[in-house]
């Protein structure tokens, strides 16, 4: 049976689950209130999926690797070729 964790706790199920598996009851009640609010509609959406994928830079047209180069700030990418761009992203 479900423990009743509180009103701080939007979702006890999940809640102890996530605790089951060792997390902390801070991480554990962060991720089961996003769920929570993701299943009500209410609030932000639920917890992000891994992110940071996209397609490799050779495939970016030197234009979109131009703009992402000032978007982190690298210096110099005015005069930088489209290898060049590539290099400094990737070790930026």
């Amino acid at each position: 049976m479900v423990e009743n964790h509180g009103k701080q706790i939007k979702d006890d199920k999940t809640y102890e689950a996530i605790r089951d598996q060792g997390a902390s009851k801070e991480k554990a009640a962060r991720i089961a209130n996003a769920q929570a609010r993701s299943k009500t509609g209410g609030g932000k959406s639920e917890p992000a999926a891994k992110g940071g994928r996209h397609g490799a830079y050779e495939d970016w047209s030197k234009d979109d690797l131009y703009q992402q180069a000032k978007k982190v700030g690298i210096e110099g990418r005015s005069r930088m070729k489209k290898t060049d761009l590539i290099d400094a992203l990737r070790h930026h």
